[in-house]
């Protein structure tokens, strides 16, 4: 039988050390090639879904613009029925309103004046007396005779 001497016991221990840091790493290495292989599918399939859904949030984005500039159109044509209504109210009130008034004045008086006639009876002094656009008291029509 042969000894086994001090260097050669350390070659071998030497050698174990380096066959199990090998094995660790060998399977270090496959399990990150999982993990790459794992991370490669995912990306592929998240690339997959993502391609579509970019293309409709930009079809959405396309129809949203669309419908705000029709929003912005109709509001501009309402601002402009809006300013066109204005101006005819104005007209119409410039146009027919003092006429009205003075129609509507002179159908009182006339309707006042016949009703004193028909009952036979005087007609009364008011209180008040209105000329043109002003209301005078009865004391003050006394003073503005004289």
């Amino acid at each position: 039988m042969r000894t086994v001497s001090g260097g050669e016991v350390a070659g071998i221990l030497v050698a174990v050390f380096w066959a199990i840091l090998v094995s660790f790493l060998a399977v270090a290495l496959v399990r990150l090639a999982q993990t790459l292989r794992a991370t490669t599918k995912l990306v592929a399939d998240v690339t997959d879904q993502a391609v579509p859904l970019l293309a409709d949030a930009s079809a959405a984005v396309r129809s949203a613009q669309t419908q705000i500039e029709r929003v912005d159109a109709i509001a501009s044509d309402v601002q402009e029925v809006t300013s066109n209504a204005s101006a005819l109210s104005s007209t119409v009130a410039s146009t027919f309103g003092g006429p009205l008034v003075k129609v509507a004045a002179f159908g009182y008086g006339v309707r006042r004046a016949l009703s004193g006639r028909k009952a036979d009876v005087p007609a009364r002094e008011a209180g008040r007396t209105v000329i043109v656009g002003r209301t005078l008291s009865a004391a003050r029509r006394k003073n503005r005779g004289k």
